[in-house]
């Protein structure tokens, strides 16, 4: 099933791709010569010979002229820049002349040649095929232009978000380091040889941070162990705190955008310092059918603490999350009495 409904993709690309590809263009010209000769050659004869060949030539050359004049100058001249009068007054002017310049021809015939009188073609009948042809040759243009502006628009579209995401991430880092190099400066006139451990490990931090975000996506072993790096730091600066990671279903080869959980992980140890009791954060990895199921409960302390930072790391990985997770996503946060839980499920 999924194989045919690949080629039946496939089969509708090949076919946009011939109607307004420039790579197709030869071969839409000649599919339409082609066209417009087999029409022509299988039609009624209304002379004898040589003259309906000469009838036949006459009619398409008419047609091309009045295709390719449309197509190529009258849509984009006056159609596309809303001169709506102008193109109006060359449908009329075109199918007017279209009709003398066809009936001057047969004029130039003898009567006899024509099988009876009825054949000779009416005004009204001759306009409508040229407005058909007209208005055909139109929806050629306007189809070719509605592509190519709809696939601008996803181009731009496509641009903004990446710069977005590149920008929510730089985002992400400087507020990481920042709240890092401010642990490592209180400790450094505590406990100096704590402050060295917690440089050490920052320095590991930043290089996953440097080479690693770069990319398009991570691993989530090497997501979860950035994690685990992070809050082992927390816990040198922190004696009152414990952390747990918990890791179910076959999480190995699973790919996931960078840094994506650590804002998650941030705002709990920011929101959970509690100095007249032991705080907590667990956090949960859970990857089955396709599905990746992430949980960070973290305790609250009994005084809660002022905060005026406006809460920069949710609202970015929110926005990414809409960004790369557009309806594949389930964000759930429950703000408890004594707990602070965030659910996350992403369709991989």
């Amino acid at each position: 099933m999924y194989k045919s409904l690949h080629n039946k993709t496939m089969d509708a690309n090949w076919i946009l791709q011939l109607v307004i590809s420039e790579k197709y263009r030869f071969q839409r010209h000649l599919s339409l010569i082609a066209f417009c000769i087999l029409v022509l050659y299988y039609s009624p004869a209304d002379y004898v010979e040589p003259f309906e060949t000469y009838n036949r030539l006459v009619i398409f050359f008419e047609i091309i002229l009045l295709a390719y004049g449309n197509m190529y100058f009258f849509v984009p001249k006056f159609l596309f820049r809303n001169k709506y009068l102008s193109y109006g007054l060359f449908l009329l002017s075109g199918m007017v002349l279209s009709y003398y310049v066809h009936e001057v021809f047969a004029d130039s015939f003898e009567g006899d040649l024509l099988p009876n009188e009825d054949d000779n073609i009416s005004f009204f009948t001759f306009s409508f095929m040229t407005l058909v042809l007209i208005v055909a040759s139109a929806a050629v243009k306007f189809f070719q232009r509605w592509i190519s502006d709809t696939r601008l628009i996803h181009d731009l579209e496509l641009a903004n978000a990446n710069g977005e995401l590149e920008q929510l991430k730089n985002q992400i880092n400087p507020h990481f380091l920042f709240n890092m190099l401010n642990n490592a400066n209180v400790l450094i006139e505590d406990d100096p040889k704590k402050a060295s451990q917690v440089l050490v490990k920052l320095s590991d931090l930043l290089r996953y941070q440097l080479y690693d975000s770069s990319r398009e996506k991570v691993l989530l072993t090497s997501e979860i162990h950035f994690l685990e790096d992070f809050l082992n730091l927390e816990k040198v600066r922190r004696d009152n705190f414990n952390f747990l990671i918990s890791k179910e279903g076959e999480l190995s080869g699973v790919q996931v955008p960078p840094l994506l959980f650590i804002s998650f992980v941030e705002n709990a140890v920011k929101h959970n310092n509690d100095s007249a009791k032991l705080s907590y954060l667990n956090l949960y990895f859970d990857v089955c059918h396709d599905e990746l199921f992430f949980k960070c409960v973290n305790s609250k302390p009994a005084l809660k603490a002022v905060n005026k930072s406006g809460g920069l790391g949710l609202a970015n990985i929110k926005r990414r999350l809409e960004l790369l997770f557009p309806s594949l996503h389930d964000l759930i946060i429950e703000d408890n009495l004594e707990t602070y839980c965030v659910t996350l499920t992403l369709k991989l």
